[in-house]
Formats: structure tokens, C-alpha cells, sequence
């Protein structure tokens, strides 16, 4: 009698376990799911073909510097400089074609190596000087926001621009450049962006090191890992997808506007965090990110199409990302 009753009372705790451990798995998946038929109900045309290629596009920019901030997750860190290593880049490529008159290669190339230094600068800090991650990427980012104000001047960079002399500035976009920005281009460059990532950290040993080190710094360091070196390497390539992701932008709207790079830090936080748990992963990964981009993107292309005004969005934003983090770290708990 008493083994029934303790069976009959471990039922339904079992139970409970089971179908959270479902919604954890799948609940980003049946969300987008329930999303699309709320909103296709609204408005048919939210599924017709020029609204998915709308959608993602608008994800692209935000997939591919989420990217970068997943490869800091893994080693257990987090950076937050992105939007301004973004800004940064945005306004070194413009500047490089409207200034100086360069070509393409020059203007990404320059873009490209000042992020990088961003991030060698990140990683001697927080590497060699143990600061920790958030503090120190929270520093850079108001720093690089400062630099990118000073190198513009607080203007707009843009084609035909009066320059501080009075002049009109006489370099041009390459028209090569702006097809970065177009369909398909962007979305091919997002997809690259997942795939190439999602198989360095699922299959090769790097990826796999990161994830060690990501779980536990001193168990990796004992197990012969360069703890530091791969999380100089994560800092440095969150810097140049973050730079990626400020290119495409300068490709796609052709001016360096100020701040430009600044509002897609939070989308890309909350993609990247949405995603952990995305297919009971449990980890940063690419894949995930991606989903969780996905997940945004929806939200407001039907929110705009249900016409929400633009000043409720964040609110909806920052209630799902509180959402997963709660369901995430509840799991790891």
C-alpha cells in the first residue's frame, strides 16, 4: 500500500518535469508557430513571400552581430561593445569611400582591422587584467561610442556631404558595395554566417574546447587547454562579426548614421539568449540564434502590421528575453 501512494505521488511530479522539460525544448518553436497563425489571421498577408523576405532581412544584421556575442557565451563571457564596434565599423567603411575615395576592398579591410583592435583591446583587459567581461565590454562600449562621435564629428557620413571646410565631399559608394546590403546578398551572408559558426563550435575541436572552457574555466585549464588563448580568439571574432554586421548596415542604408550600430545590441542580447534553450540545447550556439533572431523579427513585423506604436516594442522585446532567461536558468538550476 504505502509503495502505491509513493508511486501515485511521484506521478504527477514526474509528469511536470516531463512536459517542462517539452516547452524548454520546443517552446521557442511552438511560440514562432503560434506567432505566424496569430498573425497571418490578422493579416494574410504577414505569410505572403515579400514579408518573409522582408522579415529576413530585417533579422540579418541582427543574426550576424548576435553571432558574435553567442562565440563570447561560450567561454563564459559576454560582450556588450558590439553595437558600438558595429557603429565603429559603419562608420570607417562610409568614410573610406566618401572621404578618401577608396575602394571596396580598402573600405571593409579598414572597417574590418579597427574592430579587430577593439577586440584585441577587449581581450588584453579582461584577459591579462582579469576584468571581469561585462564590466570591461560595458567600458568599450561607451569608449568606441566616443571614438566613432569623434572620428564623424557627430554628422551623418553620407554621399555629396558639406564637409567642416565648407566643401562637398566628392567620393563615392561603390556601386559593388551596396548589393552587400540587397536581397539576396544580406540574407546570404546571414545564413553563411550561422552555418560556418554552427560548425566550428558543433564539429570541430575548438568549439568544442570553447564549450569545456565555457562549463568550467579550471577543469579545462587542468585538462591542457590555453584557457586564455580561446577566449582572446572568442573576443576577437565577436569583434568581427560585429563588424560584419556594420558593414552590411552601411551597405544597406549608404550613410553612417551616429550611434547607427546601437539598437541592435539588444535584439542580438535577447537572440542570443533566447536561443540557449532553443532544441534543449542548453549552450550558446549558432543555430539557436538564429531561431531566437527569427523569434524578434516576427514579433515585430506583426506588431508593426497590427500597427503597435514603435514605443510599446521594447516592452514586448524585454518580455520575452526575460521569459527565456527565467525558463533558462530555472532548467540549469
Amino acid at each position: 500500500m504505502e509503495a502505491n501512494i509513493i508511486v501515485n505521488n511521484q506521478t504527477p511530479k514526474k509528469k511536470s518535469v516531463e512536459l517542462f522539460q517539452f516547452f524548454y525544448k520546443y517552446g521557442t518553436m511552438i511560440t514562432i508557430g503560434v506567432l505566424i497563425l496569430i498573425f497571418s489571421f490578422v493579416n494574410p498577408s504577414f505569410i505572403q513571400s515579400d514579408n518573409v523576405i522582408n522579415i529576413l532581412r530585417s533579422i540579418s544584421i541582427v543574426t550576424i552581430i548576435a553571432i558574435g556575442i553567442t562565440i563570447s557565451l561560450t567561454v563564459d563571457g559576454f560582450d556588450l561593445s558590439v553595437g558600438s564596434v558595429a557603429s565603429l565599423s559603419n562608420a570607417i567603411v562610409i568614410s573610406m569611400f566618401v572621404w578618401f575615395s577608396q575602394n571596396t576592398f580598402i573600405a571593409i579591410i579598414s572597417a574590418i582591422t579597427a574592430s579587430l583592435l577593439v577586440g584585441t583591446f577587449n581581450s588584453f583587459m579582461i584577459v591579462k587584467l582579469r576584468i571581469p567581461d561585462m564590466l570591461m565590454t560595458l567600458a568599450t562600449m561607451f569608449i568606441i561610442q566616443g571614438i566613432a562621435l569623434t572620428y564623424t564629428k557627430g554628422a551623418t557620413v553620407s554621399q555629396n556631404m558639406v564637409m567642416p571646410d565648407g566643401t562637398m565631399a566628392t567620393g563615392m559608394i561603390s556601386p559593388h558595395f551596396a548589393k552587400i546590403g540587397a536581397v539576396p546578398w544580406i540574407i546570404i551572408i546571414m545564413a553563411a554566417a550561422v552555418l560556418l559558426v554552427h560548425i566550428f563550435l558543433t564539429y570541430t575541436k575548438h568549439g568544442r574546447y570553447m564549450y569545456v572552457i565555457g562549463g568550467n574555466k579550471e577543469a579545462a585549464r587542468l585538462s591542457g587547454i590555453p584557457v586564455n588563448k580561446y577566449k582572446v580568439v572568442a573576443y576577437l571574432l565577436s569583434a568581427l562579426f560585429a563588424s560584419i554586421g556594420g558593414i552590411v548596415l552601411a551597405s544597406r542604408v549608404m550613410t553612417a548614421e551616429i550611434n547607427s550600430g546601437a539598437p541592435y545590441l539588444m535584439d542580438a542580447v535577447a537572440a542570443a539568449f533566447i536561443g540557449l534553450s532553443v532544441l534543449g540545447a542548453g549552450k550558446p550556439n549558432a543555430f539557436g540564434t538564429f531561431i531566437g533572431a527569427v523569434l524578434i523579427g516576427i514579433l515585430q513585423n506583426g506588431l508593426v502590421m497590427m500597427s503597435v506604436p514603435y514605443y510599446a516594442m521594447d516592452i514586448v522585446k524585454g518580455s520575452v528575453l526575460a521569459f527565456a532567461l527565467a525558463i533558462t536558468y530555472y532548467k540549469q538550476k
